[in-house]
């Protein structure tokens, strides 16, 4: 059985997605989800769908993350899947989980990628700049935002009457639909 990990910053949409479709796999689970907020609403969704879960302070993420890396080994975690998750991964991680981090990102990357660019400042920078498609990126992570190779992208068209709140709805239905069976694709790699 493969293990994975979600780290998540929100409410969890993304993670229960995640979740509900590996609870159908025999080969790889869903182990543990990771939160860096004390109250975030992934918490609830963890509890309810009796998922192990853990609160790690920034502070230990900015620090050095061997506090992370060793909940990892205790989980023998093989995947990290990043989903809404919004703060930078520790070295000592990626060393130790090279192209077994991944991440998806709101937009066609390398465009609307880096500090600051996520959800709705990413669709509003799209809609600002007029652009004919959006989509999603899921990449592998590294020491920088949104600069790990890219895995897979998918994209959808935006018309010229569609609001920032439009485009999100079209790029999570990417995410949900797409997410899932490139991680699934991954585990079935390993």
């Amino acid at each position: 059985m493969k293990n994975i990990a979600i780290f998540a910053s929100g409410s969890g949409t993304n993670a229960q997605n995640i979740i509900e479709f590996f609870d159908k796999k025999e080969y790889a689970k869903v182990k543990i989800i990771v939160t860096d907020i004390e109250n975030a609403f992934v918490l609830e969704r963890a509890s309810i769908l009796k998922i192990s879960s853990k609160y790690i302070p920034r502070k230990v993420f900015k620090e050095n993350g061997i506090e992370i890396l060793n909940l990892m080994r205790e989980n023998e975690i093989d995947l990290i899947v990043l989903a809404g998750f919004l703060y930078m991964i520790p070295e000592c991680l990626t060393r130790a989980f090279h192209k077994k981090i991944i991440n998806i990102h709101p937009a066609l990357l390398p465009s609307y990628g880096g500090k600051g660019m996520y959800g709705m400042n990413v669709h509003n920078a799209v809609k600002l700049n007029n652009e004919k498609f959006s989509g999603i990126t899921i990449h592998y992570v590294n020491e920088k935002y949104d600069d790990g190779e890219i895995i897979f992208q998918e994209k959808c068209e935006i018309e010229s009457n569609d609001t920032p709140e439009n485009i999100a709805e079209k790029v999570h239905k990417l995410e949900y639909k797409y997410y899932p069976l490139i991680i699934d694709n991954l585990m079935n790699e390993m």
